[in-house]
């Protein structure tokens, strides 16, 4: 039987959520987790691969058991014995071939700026020390929806078989007079995209970058064209849609 996982977590303590050879992943976690509860190895597949330091107020992942489970039971074991800082919503029993990478439609990453000196939003959210134009900012963010192919927002070197995604939405929001968020829906994300997308819209608006010339570095495909990578910290996956 395949079970489905909604959980959340803080990412600062983490080198993202796949296994890693050289330091500690959520997904580790997660499957040291269920293979001490359920008394056997349990394997876990995630619905995407976040960064080192990289949050998730709603990540997906399924896992397959031989036997009927009370996944209620299941959940509050799991919120006992994991860390502080990885809490599980929900178990589930789901279809054998729902799958939590493939099968999700839409994902949504917010990612966080602040432009005033602010001691309690910033290990969540990114300090920007200069002003930024956001409609200017938006009106280039808008050119997203209108492409398919993302290289140039994607990692040097990425072993990504494609670099296609549709992109559904994608914005800034004001939170407060110095504080805003940047969010993006997608049927899929490259590695490092939303980071290098957010790089590339702040030199827009520092007007160090035109609309065109944001226009201009989608359809150049090269990474080396666009924006800095911004720091993890401040980035969310923020929703799952299946």
């Amino acid at each position: 039987m395949r079970y489905f996982i909604t959980l959340s977590y803080d990412g600062t303590r983490y080198h993202g959520w796949q296994v890693q050879p050289n330091g500690n992943s959520v997904q580790a976690e997660m499957e040291k987790a269920l293979t001490v509860l359920l008394r056997e190895p349990v394997a876990v597949v995630g619905a995407g691969r976040t960064d080192a330091g990289v949050h998730a107020r709603k990540m997906v992942a399924h896992f397959d058991f031989n036997a009927a489970l009370d996944c209620h039971n299941l959940a509050y074991k799991l919120n006992r014995f994991l860390p502080c800082d990885i809490s599980v919503s929900r178990v589930e029993p789901v279809a054998d071939d729902m799958h939590a990478r493939f099968s999700a439609t839409l994902r949504t990453y917010h990612y966080y700026v602040h432009l005033q000196k602010d001691p309690f939003v910033r290990a969540y959210s990114c300090a920007l020390h200069y002003d930024l134009d956001f409609e200017l900012m938006n009106e280039a963010a808008a050119l997203l929806l209108e492409y398919r192919d993302f290289g140039a927002f994607c990692k040097s070197n990425s072993d990504v078989k494609t670099t296609l995604c549709m992109v559904k939405s994608a914005a800034w929001h004001r939170l407060s007079p110095s504080a805003w968020y940047f969010e993006i829906s997608a049927n899929r994300f490259l590695r490092n995209m939303v980071r290098a997308v957010v790089g590339t819209l702040v030199e827009v608006g520092r007007h160090r970058m035109t609309v065109d010339g944001f226009r201009k570095v989608i359809e150049g495909g090269a990474r080396a064209a666009a924006g800095e990578s911004m720091p993890g910290h401040a980035l969310f996956l923020e929703d799952i849609k299946y």
